[in-house]
């Protein structure tokens, strides 16, 4: 991901272009950049957010402002009930009970990826060790 005023752009790599492609996440508008290169990427990205809010100023029209840090949950009063009694017994408002749920949910998310990224990253590391000592045991043995 991409940062810059404020926008969050999502890459993705097409393999067989060679190309990487990107859009602007968090808006209804359709903002879309790519590039061959990361540097060409990143300039792309920012020419794409400056043409954006150039294009809405000239249309007299305000850009979309992505995530405003407000959203609307619907859940059942059963489940409203118990989050705000717990929200209550905890000292907080609901508002602050929920975005502290939110980041610790996000806090785990991260935990958990970084243990699968390790994970394989060791799987990895082992099966280049087995297959470089199994090399080495076989030149070993006599012939």
């Amino acid at each position: 991901m991409m940062m810059y005023k404020g926008y969050v752009g999502k890459v993705e790599f097409d393999a067989e272009a060679h190309l990487f492609h990107g859009e602007v996440g968090g808006i209804r508008d359709v903002v879309t950049f790519q590039g061959k290169s990361v540097a060409e990427l990143e300039r792309a990205f920012k020419d794409s957010v400056d043409d954006y809010l150039a294009f809405c100023c000239q249309r007299g029209e305000g850009p979309e402002k992505p995530c405003s840090g407000q959203f609307v949950v619907r859940i059942t009063p059963e489940l409203h009930r118990s989050v705000a009694m717990l929200a209550d017994a905890s000292g907080k408002s609901l508002n602050a009970w929920v975005a502290e749920q939110l980041k610790s949910a996000i806090a785990e998310m991260h935990t958990a990826r970084s243990k699968v990224v390790a994970s394989k990253t060791h799987r990895k590391h082992h099966a280049v060790s087995k297959s470089v000592v199994g090399h080495l045991s076989c030149r070993m043995q006599p012939a």
